[in-house]
């Protein structure tokens, strides 16, 4: 047993003639409206912020971020080697002397965190700080 099309089955029994005609423009017709009417979903760019690292600070000294924004801090160091890590956050990185590295994440908590310098860089390390405040 063959099943007959779903406009064939729609116009009840008509099977040619203009009713089918019509059965398939409205099917096609509802489609297109479906399909025009959808939202369209757009990719959030990330935010991009620069962050310098040096012998004992970060410039700058605070950063704002959005919960659910996505974000790439853009990490250069000018003279040793430092890192940048925020526990809450899961963001940890190195960054090469007199190099840079670009740290991709989206923040999921909000609140005030403190990113820490996570590679030995000299005497002053234990006070190289940076505050990261993440707000809906």
């Amino acid at each position: 047993m063959t099943r007959r099309p779903l406009a064939e089955r729609l116009a009840g029994n008509y099977k040619r003639g203009p009713m089918r005609n019509l059965i398939g423009l409205l099917v096609a017709a509802i489609t297109v409206s479906t399909a025009l009417s959808a939202p369209i979903v757009r990719a959030q760019e990330p935010n991009r912020i620069e962050i310098t690292a040096k012998r004992f600070t970060y410039e700058p000294a605070e950063v704002t971020l959005k919960k659910g924004q996505p974000v790439v801090l853009v990490l250069k160091s000018v003279d040793v080697a430092h890192g940048f890590r925020v526990r809450e956050l899961n963001v940890d990185a190195k960054i090469p002397a007199g190099g840079q590295k670009e740290v991709r994440f989206t923040p999921q908590k909000t609140g005030d965190f403190v990113a820490h310098c996570s590679v030995f860089c000299g005497p002053g390390h234990g006070s190289m700080a940076l505050k990261v405040h993440v707000g809906q």
